[in-house]
């Protein structure tokens, strides 16, 4: 259920815009994807999780956020960010 830190590394390494990037928009909502889709995972074994949903709700609403700042900032850079991720919007 958590994030290694050697994914967490290429995952940065694939989404940044600077040589030192770690909290831009584009790297925030990849790190969030990949935290939700092991949470997906997660609940297949335990449903009944509910403190664990509710937290999966909150990084829902995050990435939901930060991806309308991303559209509204630089369109194109949002339509790259869901091709690379597969995020429907």
């Amino acid at each position: 259920m958590v994030l290694v830190k050697d994914k967490k590394t290429k995952i940065i390494d694939e989404f940044k815009v600077h040589a030192r990037d770690t909290g831009s928009a584009e790297v925030q909502i990849a790190i969030l994807t990949e935290r939700i889709n092991i949470l997906g995972g997660h609940f297949k074994q335990h449903k009944n999780d509910f403190h664990s949903r509710r937290g999966l709700l909150s990084l829902v609403g995050r990435r939901r956020r930060l991806l309308e700042y991303l559209k509204a900032k630089d369109t194109k850079k949002y339509e790259e960010v869901l091709t690379k991720l597969k995020l429907r919007k």
